[in-house]
């Protein structure tokens, strides 16, 4: 078996970014600072948009401790395929009555436990256990044919009920947490509802969308609708409250009359209290294109309130998805690739594609890659907090309209932060992103861009501004995001530990480790 660098130095790095931030936060953003006793004022665009409020990200929705249940089974590394042993423990352990949301934790012991295939996690209340991501805890061998490690997928089934009304204010701003009505008759505190923006004609044409062509043909940009999920807090008349703001506005100019439909949904098959930690995922070393098979680490999809902490990943290529998925954390999940990928399209180290995710303290040594992508309609808030990442790659929101990302205090010294207008690369990325936030991080370069109708902001942040034209484009440059203290730290050293601090209070700061 390999030997490998520890993973400690990359950690180490992404330590040292940091604290230099924190004690030189002296400057003031106009946009974001704590006003009289310390609360967070704002300021707001013209139509009372602002920076959203990130704080929600992370497991059960932020600033709560991830648990640690008790063992039920433990098994130890056999010669040869280990996969179908650490399948049956699992299946186990999904026949067990969950206590306090929990069936219980499957322990690994130190060892190699050869995989050959995907372990997959299908059951609430499951904890797959490690013992230690170090060369001497356990280690998640890679063989046989490229396939994911572990994936942990529910199956949600989500059904209109019938009560549909629409939404009525004219305008609507990003992080509103109410709204008005056509009829609140049949929606309670409680409710899941689903709110369903248009991609109409008229919007794309407001984005500049409407003309993306590649190789002479006409490039799609967003086709049907945008959703999002909310809980409903109260209803009082025809107004109604969320227990979540919302990450993108709603403006009746382009999105029509009435045009915003909201409707009571009932969902199954989600899983939560889901978990996997403490250990080591490593594959041979991977290098080819991304549109070869590859060994991946692993994917959380269809669930709620899971995490993924202290595992080492090596080799495997677009090596961790969370998509359609909610209140997840990954902490101090750590990447490192012997070879770099090949071609123009470069795998995801990191795809977050789902809404209330934080990546906390993760790490990425690798060429040629998005250390961060998302997908499309992704629906934040997102947060990559305190992640460092190293090497030639990008944090890049990656296609057809994310919202709502925060890249807080984190550092890409030969990298790059882009919040851009991809045009026609893919199939017609497009705008990729808006109501996106870097602050206080420091990277080479930063691509900031502003998106008509929304913003971008670049904050206390250092590195090289830049200017570019849509791509294949030489000019215009497309028009520049915000930027604010450039160069210079600001207070608070963390946007998103303050947001939370003033939602929860400080012990919720404390819960997730600081």
């Amino acid at each position: 078996m390999k030997r490998y660098l520890p993973v400690w130095a990359i950690t180490f790095l992404g330590m040292y970014a940091i604290l230099p931030q924190q004690t030189q936060a002296q400057a003031k953003s106009e946009w974001a600072y704590p006003g009289a006793r310390q609360k967070l004022t704002y300021k707001t665009l013209e139509k009372g948009d602002r920076i959203p409020d990130f704080s929600y990200a992370g497991y059960m929705g932020g600033g709560v401790s991830i648990p640690s249940p008790a063992v039920k089974i433990t098994l130890s590394a056999a010669e040869g395929d280990n996969t179908a042993a650490i399948q049956r423990a699992v299946d186990e352990l999904a026949q067990l009555k969950p206590v306090d949301g929990f069936r219980g934790v499957l322990l690994l012991k130190p060892g190699v436990y050869n995989c050959e295939k995907t372990i997959n996690i299908t059951a609430s209340g499951i904890v797959i256990r490690g013992s230690g991501s170090g060369e001497q805890g356990t280690v998640l061998n890679l063989t046989g044919s490229p396939h994911v490690c572990i994936s942990v997928r529910g199956s949600v089934n989500t059904k209109q009920t019938g009560i549909t009304a629409t939404m009525t204010d004219a305008y609507v701003p990003v992080n509103a947490v109410s709204f008005q009505l056509s009829d609140t008759s049949g929606f309670a505190a409680g409710d899941t509802i689903r709110i369903s923006r248009p991609v109409t004609p008229a919007w794309v044409h407001f984005m500049g969308m409407d003309s993306l062509v590649r190789s002479g043909k006409k490039q799609t940009w967003m086709t049907g609708d945008i959703t999002t999920d909310r809980v409903i807090k109260k209803t009082e008349g025809n107004n109604i409250t969320l227990t979540l703001p919302l990450t993108d506005n709603y403006d009746e100019t382009y999105l029509g009359k009435n045009g915003v439909t909201v409707s009571k949904i009932t969902s199954s098959g989600e899983i939560t209290q889901v978990g996997i930690e403490n250990f080591r995922i490593t594959s041979p070393a991977q290098s080819g294109t991304i549109n070869e098979g590859h060994h991946k680490a692993f994917t959380i999809r269809g669930a709620a309130d899971a995490w993924a902490r202290n595992i080492d990943v090596f080799n495997t290529m677009n090596s961790i998805s969370v998509s359609d998925a909610r209140r997840v954390t990954l902490e101090k999940v750590n990447i490192r690739h012997e070879t770099p990928s090949k071609g123009a399209a470069k795998p995801a180290d990191l795809n977050g594609s789902g809404s209330q995710i934080l990546f906390n303290q993760c790490n990425i040594q690798g060429d040629n890659v998005f250390y961060f992508a998302t997908g499309a309609k992704v629906s934040g808030p997102i947060v990559l907090l305190n992640c460092t990442f190293t090497g030639n790659g990008w944090i890049q929101p990656h296609q057809r309209w994310a919202t709502a990302v925060l890249v807080d205090g984190c550092n890409v010294p030969n990298g790059g932060i882009d919040f851009m207008n991809r045009g026609i690369m893919g199939s017609g990325h497009g705008w990729s992103i808006g109501w996106a936030v870097a602050w206080n991080c420091k990277a080479k370069t930063y691509l900031n861009q502003q998106p008509p109708g929304a913003a971008n902001w670049v904050i206390g942040s250092l590195g090289e501004r830049t200017k570019k034209a849509i791509p294949f484009d030489s000019i215009p440059y497309l028009p520049e995001g915000i930027f604010d203290s450039h160069g210079q730290p600001v207070a608070p050293s963390s946007l998103y530990l303050a947001q939370l601090a003033e939602r929860l209070g400080k012990g919720a700061v404390k819960n997730i480790g600081y």
